[in-house]
């Protein structure tokens, strides 16, 4: 599961809410580290809504728009919470790592690690 289509499916778990909400709602859980357009809120609620993880809740209009309320299936309160575990045990593991680390000699640290700069690089090159 992608990271946008679980804080999607996150912004979802406890009211429906409809695309302007959402792309609020996702940018306020993820403490603006997930920042959608409004095309990439619309392409994942496209494959969520394929993938039956959510449906169409209903549809409303105010000040002459469209608004469309989305809300999750079993299915997508299931996945969601698949998801959510997931990433539990995987931070638990890495905490767990971190840790033992600490508590052996050296540290597993990188040798001169603090001599690089800070480059604002993720895992493989990518931005985080």
């Amino acid at each position: 599961m992608t990271q946008a289509a679980f804080f999607v499916l996150t912004a979802l778990a406890d009211q429906p809410r409809h695309g302007y909400g959402i792309l609020r709602e996702v940018e306020e859980l993820s403490e603006g580290a997930v920042q959608m357009r409004v095309g990439t809120l619309y392409g994942v609620l496209d494959r969520l809504t394929a993938d039956a993880l959510i449906v169409l809740d209903r549809e409303e209009v105010q000040q002459g728009r469209l608004r469309r309320y989305y809300r999750l299936t079993e299915a997508g309160t299931a996945a969601l919470d698949a998801e959510a575990e997931r990433l539990a045990a995987g931070a638990s593991a890495a905490k767990k790592r971190i840790a033992e680390g600490r508590r052996t000699p050296g540290g597993g640290s990188v040798p001169g690690a603090t001599d690089l700069p800070a480059t604002g690089r993720g895992l493989a090159g990518g931005l985080a």
